[in-house]
């Protein structure tokens, strides 16, 4: 399955952009069909290449929604806000908040953006016996009606030196924070409010367009003395924070009561022998967090227990372990490494080393995993493949009834692969929407709900 290509462009602060909406001519399809062309074929990425003059065309009856936009330069990563629209909705036009930094050629064109995505509708299913020769007039009545379900987006950018290696956010109280770690090897931390504010209001967005500066981070430290990727916020703890660099070592930060400054101990946490590539935290435990690295470990950490980690799996991956999602209801964790492969752990059985499911479906390393925030059985991956992936591990073989010739020998926990953006780096599912992922990649970014989830 393929997205189309991308027919966007970038736009500047403050302006509304229209957002694109899949499409696909179906028509032609069936025409093609009739003058006795093959049939349709499911395409699986690697285990076929496509043959010269192939090409391929996007399936709009397997997504229950699809759209993709550019912030200009691209996003290595975002994370997601949350708004108060409420839990659970999935009624169409939806919206949705996004933070995400970006990696532009100098490190003066960088910016940390927010953007509000919205009046955003579901993929449509073309009529059946819908006639070519329609009336103008209900063409005129269609024309209004697609204006009207044009998807819409606000961008509020703040120019940031340096670029943007990740970006996660948190509320604490009545504040919006995100925490960035940016190439110029210091973790910031950002009040979002005046961009928020923005994205909601045309009269404060000309109001602070017209105040354009450098973003003033609230906090930051420098004490990593090198870049990172590396960071996540407590759940359990508002405003705690841990950051990992690329010289293997681990801060925590605890938040002061002033609400704009944290307290971070120097002796950091230090059992990697290489680059911390991701951490996070237990969503029940407030002192527990979990992390990985290019010295191929996954570590268990408890910041009542410095410096060393209470727990490891040493060989994790057969290379570098780059990211790992920590199951909200039960005691799992997913990792994706350099190897292709997604490793789900059962935490009761960690010190064994062995996960409990290997899948190797990914023709190239794991760049981003996380677990449904809403259906504890379920993850996504995306890989340096331009494939990102959907899982469901409550599915056994025996589930799987009769399948399609060239789709047999895949593992019937795969639920769907989803293609068309070029070196996606990074997945989020959107905690009120059920289903949603978005997707950053080179080429922009996708935000989709499939049939499968």
């Amino acid at each position: 399955m393929s997205a189309p290509g991308e027919d966007t462009f970038p736009c500047e602060d403050g302006e509304v952009e229209d957002m694109e909406a899949s499409g696909s001519d179906e028509d032609e399809m069936e025409e093609e069909r009739e003058d006795g062309a093959e049939e349709a074929k499911v395409y699986v990425p690697g285990l076929q290449p496509l043959q010269p003059g192939e090409e391929l065309e996007m399936d709009r009856s397997a997504y229950r929604m699809y759209h993709e936009c550019q912030t200009g330069a691209p996003c290595l990563s975002f994370d997601v806000l949350r708004d108060g629209e409420g839990d659970g909705r999935e009624q169409f036009p939806l919206s949705m908040l996004l933070c995400a930094g970006t990696q532009a050629d100098t490190a003066l064109s960088n910016r940390l953006i927010v953007m509000r995505m919205h009046n955003l509708f579901g993929t449509e299913k073309a009529k059946e016996g819908e006639e070519n020769n329609d009336e103008d007039s209900e063409d005129d009545d269609e024309d209004e009606e697609d204006e009207d379900k044009k998807p819409q987006m606000e961008l509020a950018m703040m120019p940031h030196y340096g670029g943007i290696n990740r970006v996660r956010v948190t509320q604490r109280g009545e504040q919006s924070l995100a925490a960035v770690w940016s190439e110029k090897g210091q973790v910031e931390i950002f009040d979002l409010q005046p961009q928020l504010e923005a994205v909601h209001s045309s009269a404060a967005m000309a109001a602070f367009v017209k105040r354009q500066k450098e973003a003033t981070p609230l906090f930051s430290f420098s004490g990593h003395m090198t870049e990172g990727f590396a960071i996540d916020w407590s759940p359990k703890v508002p405003g705690r924070l841990v950051s990992g660099d690329c010289k293997k070592n681990i801060h925590v930060w605890e938040p002061r009561e002033d609400g704009t400054s944290w307290q971070i101990d120097q002796r950091p946490f230090s059992s990697h022998t290489k680059s911390v590539e991701d951490l996070q935290w237990s969503p029940t435990e407030a002192t527990v967090f979990a992390s990985c690295s290019v010295d191929q470990s996954i570590r268990i950490w408890d910041t009542r227990a410095p410096p060393n980690s209470m727990l490891s799996a040493n060989e994790a991956h057969s290379s570098d372990v780059n990211v790992i999602s920590w199951n909200r209801s039960e005691p799992f964790l997913v990792s994706g490494g350099d190897d292709g492969h997604l490793k789900v752990w059962d935490l009761r059985q960690f010190q064994t080393g062995r996960p409990v499911a290997t899948f190797k479906q990914h023709s190239a390393p794991i760049t981003s995993v996380q677990w449904n925030p809403s259906d504890s059985s379920v993850y996504a991956a995306s890989g340096a493949d331009d494939v990102v992936s959907q899982w469901d591990l409550s599915v056994e073989s025996c589930d799987v009834g009769a399948r399609a010739e060239g789709v047999k020998d895949l593992p019937p926990q795969l639920l769907f692969l989803h293609q068309g953006q070029t070196e996606v780096k990074e997945i989020h599912w959107h905690p009120q929407i059920p289903g949603a992922l978005i997707s950053t990649a080179l080429s922009g970014f996708n935000v989709f709900r499939t049939i499968s989830v």
